[in-house]
Order: C-alpha cells, then sequence, then structure tokens
C-alpha cells in the first residue's frame, strides 16, 4: 500500500465515525446521548441538551463529510481539535462515568481515550495536507 492509500483510508475512517456517530445523535439513537445530556448540563447549563446533542450531531457528520476531501483537510483538522476537547472533558467534569478508580477508565473512560488514536489520525492527514513537511523518504 503506498502512502496516498494510507491518506484515502484516513479519510474514510474519519468520515465513517464522525458521520456515523453524528447521525445518531441526531436521529436520537447514539448510545452517547445520556453522557453527552450530563457533560452539557454540568458545562452549558443555560443550553437545552436535547437541541445541544442534535446540533453537536450535525456538527460530527460536517467534520465527517469535510474529511473526504483533502482541501478541506486544514479546516477540517481544527474542527476536530475542538471536538476531542469536547470528547476529554468527562474525564474530568464526569469523572465518575470516566473512571472506575485511579488510572482504572471505565467503559466511557476507554471509549475517550481511544481519542488519540483520531487525534494521531488527523495530525498524518493535517502534515499530508501541506507536501512540503514530508521528505522524499515519505
Amino acid at each position: 500500500m503506498n502512502f496516498k492509500m494510507v491518506l484515502v483510508a484516513n479519510r474514510v475512517a474519519l468520515f465513517v465515525v464522525y458521520f456515523w456517530f453524528g447521525l445518531l445523535k441526531v436521529i436520537g439513537l447514539s448510545p452517547a446521548t445520556g453522557l453527552v445530556t450530563d457533560l452539557a448540563h454540568a458545562t452549558l447549563p443555560f443550553v437545552e441538551a436535547d437541541k445541544f446533542i442534535v446540533l453537536f450531531g450535525i456538527f460530527e457528520c460536517l467534520v465527517g463529510l469535510m474529511w473526504l476531501w483533502p482541501k478541506l483537510a486544514r479546516m477540517a483538522f481544527w474542527f476536530t481539535i475542538f471536538h476531542l476537547i469536547t470528547t476529554f472533558l468527562p474525564t474530568i467534569f464526569l469523572p465518575d462515568a470516566a473512571w472506575s478508580q485511579f488510572f482504572t477508565p471505565s467503559l466511557v473512560g476507554q471509549y475517550i481515550i481511544k481519542n488519540l488514536v483520531i487525534l494521531a489520525s488527523i495530525f498524518t492527514l493535517y502534515f499530508a495536507s501541506d507536501q512540503s513537511h514530508f521528505n522524499s523518504r515519505i
């Protein structure tokens, strides 16, 4: 597999995850609804959680779609960084949901920590969008 195929695989994977999970929020079938509702109450008490979840789902769908177009990679990168920051918030604001005990993530915590893989993927795509960051050996 050549490097271009690696980039395509990353783009498609990000699209699938973001669009699918976002769509589940929009249509009211997301298993993360309770967590997102609790987080919205803890961090944005002035916003209706139901509306926030739908808007957040739409945002996720748009981010997913953006990853399909290489010209949008830099913008998608920053939107994804924002999204990842929000997904790490339960580890601070909802510690009972994210941690079973010290340094032992719950299932929710594991779900959050796996976002480090997404972070690595988006850095790859971000720097690949500016070929000057790569030398001829890659």
